[in-house]
């Protein structure tokens, strides 16, 4: 539950300035975003929280691939909002 939700910015060119300033405006609401056409960027408070957050991430990724086309069951919100509270505090370090 490190990443949440994940923005995703526009295409640029490779090495425009421009990616920097889409990224900046976001104003680091996010743990992970994903570069159209590119490829995602993570941060985290550290390096540990950072590799975690691109290894949820990938492992997302993953599901969301071969789930593909079948019946899901998402959260509701308050299901959701309970779960991320809880993993607010969790460390496995």
């Amino acid at each position: 539950m490190r990443v949440g939700t994940v923005e995703l910015v526009p295409y640029v060119t490779p090495g425009d300035p421009k990616s920097g300033d889409l990224i900046r405006e976001l104003g680091g609401k996010y743990n992970a975003i994903l570069l159209a056409n590119h490829g995602p960027v993570v941060s985290g408070k550290d390096l540990f929280s950072a590799v975690c957050t691109a290894e949820e991430l990938e492992e997302t990724a993953k599901l969301l691939v071969t789930l593909r086309g079948l019946p899901t069951r998402l959260l509701d919100a308050e299901k959701s909002q309970n779960s991320k509270r809880l993993s607010e505090g969790f460390n496995p370090s």
